[in-house]
């Protein structure tokens, strides 16, 4: 019969009091090397490219296929070209947090750093990052899009883009990544979390809250109040003058799905357990 000694009460230990934390900067690149560095990753960056790329090709053959000279425009471009960035770049803040525990990677994750807020604040810069890259690359299209188009229709090229629409732009584009990311956080289920996204995001605008806004007045009053596209409609429309009201619904649409879920979903991720 064998029998446990203890161990003697001075014997080694290992004190890691005195060991440096994981620096922020490498948690926020290995977020983005999880990212890319995957098949599904680098084919929904690569199919995103391409995307952009026709869409701007379309617009050119539109163009080519008009007679009458189309002054789109830098604006106009920088509006066409959120569509397709609408599309499918918010799987990206949505895998970031599903595929820990749908890919059962969390226990390595938060075992190599426990402090589980920093890990999430370190998806979250990964997400605004890819974001602001992606409108980069977006930017870029449209420019020269908006040259390609003057050129074929013998005119000057319309750069009626001002900071300001350009600065909203932006914000809109990081809001629909920071939604789609607390949608994540919330669900921690890919598939929910895309569709319940996507439903929320474009299927209600487009086909539910576009019907009841045409039809009824008491949906032109509720609507910007409850959904982020409408809200914010006043403020990326040049010929429009924002008012206060309009920054109040704004605030409201930002706090029910972006401030919210975020809340509700980081509390749940700090105390849920992957397996």
């Amino acid at each position: 019969m064998s029998t446990t000694h203890p161990a003697p009460a001075g014997g080694p230990m290992l004190d890691i009091s005195q060991t440096a934390r994981v620096p922020f900067s490498r948690l926020v690149r290995v977020e983005w090397r999880k990212m890319l560095d995957t098949r599904g990753g680098f084919w929904l960056m690569v199919a995103t490219g391409i995307l952009l790329v026709i869409t701007v090709g379309l617009v050119l053959l539109v163009v080519a296929l008009t007679d009458d000279p189309l002054e789109i425009g830098a604006n106009g471009f920088s509006q066409i070209l959120t569509i397709p960035l609408s599309l499918l770049l918010p799987v990206f803040p949505i895998l970031t947090v599903t595929s820990e525990w749908g890919q059962r990677t969390g226990l390595v994750t938060f075992a190599l750093e426990p402090h589980r807020l920093r890990v999430m604040l370190a998806k979250a810069a990964r997400v605004v990052l890819l974001a602001l890259a992606t409108i980069a690359v977006a930017l870029v299209l449209g420019a020269v899009g908006n040259v390609a188009t003057a050129a074929m229709d013998g005119i000057d090229a319309k750069w009626d883009l001002d900071l300001g629409t350009l600065v909203l732009t932006i914000l809109l584009q990081l809001l629909y990544f920071l939604m789609a990311y607390g949608f994540g956080t919330v669900f921690l289920n890919t598939p929910a979390a895309i569709a319940f996204f996507y439903v929320i995001a474009l299927m209600l605008p487009l086909f539910v809250y576009s019907t009841l806004y045409a039809f009824f007045e008491w949906a032109q009053d509720l609507i910007p109040w409850i959904d982020l596209q409408y809200a914010s409609a006043p403020f990326l429309d040049p010929d429009d003058d924002p008012t206060a009201m309009d920054g109040v619904r704004m605030l409201v649409t930002v706090i029910i799905w972006i401030v919210i879920p975020l809340v509700v979903g980081m509390r749940r991720v700090l105390s849920s357990e992957p397996k």
